[in-house]
């Protein structure tokens, strides 16, 4: 796992503009350029942030893309998708 790049990603979301907004209207191409894996990749694209929790994200940081509304990603069902953790 690239967790930097993972990281990266939900840090740039929350500071930079010009990138939240291409998460926003087409994350594919937001990250692009960004060191994931495959897999990553893979994951922030189906907005499967439980995923990218247990593959190490930095839970505090994935918390950053539904508040800017990444990836499709709702408050109401970022919460839906990080409790299938406590459900497995």
């Amino acid at each position: 796992m690239s967790l930097y790049g993972v990281n990266k990603v939900c840090h740039l979301t929350q500071v930079d503009l010009q990138f939240r907004e291409l998460m926003q209207t087409d994350p594919a191409a937001a990250i692009a350029d960004m060191p994931l894996t495959d897999e990553e990749r893979e994951a922030f694209l189906a907005g499967d942030v439980s995923k990218l929790y247990q593959m190490g994200a930095h839970g505090f940081l994935l918390s950053r893309l539904p508040r800017f509304g990444s990836l499709g990603l709702t408050r109401d069902e970022y919460i839906k998708r990080m409790r299938t953790l406590l459900e497995s």
